[in-house]
């Protein structure tokens, strides 16, 4: 099974680590050499060549879009507010509830929500769960 070439924003920020931890071992090496040399590590010829090959955001998770889903089981609308892809192919997102979601069960107490950080796959599935096994956020384009 092939890994999928993940996003330019993403191969760059790996030539940037690689740049870091070279230039931390004394071994300094320019942005362009380290681009070339992530090209090599994924198989290509040179970066174009990377570039060129690069995915697409899968799910397309992006600020100011309008989503729906279930947030600790509790159904919502609301908009996406920060996004950003990280390296495992996860994003990290900020999500802005257009009505205020209770995060608890409890008859005895409330605990209002507006806005929660999050991290989802490219389905918008949380990898955390709750007890009974329920991702923690399902998430979908409204």
């Amino acid at each position: 099974m092939t890994n999928p070439i993940p996003t330019r924003d993403v191969l760059k920020a790996q030539a940037r680590r690689l740049r870091a931890d070279l230039d931390a071992k004394g071994a300094p090496i320019s942005h362009a050499a380290a681009l070339e040399t992530l090209a090599r590590q994924w198989g290509m010829r040179d970066w174009n060549t990377l570039s060129a090959k690069a995915g697409i955001a899968p799910a397309g998770w992006f600020p100011a879009q309008k989503v729906k889903g279930r947030y600790l089981g509790h159904a919502f609308t609301g908009s996406i507010k920060a996004a950003h892809q990280l390296a495992s192919g996860y994003w990290s997102l900020t999500v802005r509830f257009d009505a205020p979601v209770d995060v608890v069960t409890s008859e005895h107490f409330s605990s209002l929500r507006q806005q929660v950080n999050t991290t989802v796959n490219a389905d918008g599935q949380s990898p955390q769960k709750t007890s009974d096994g329920q991702p923690h956020m399902v998430l979908q384009a409204a």
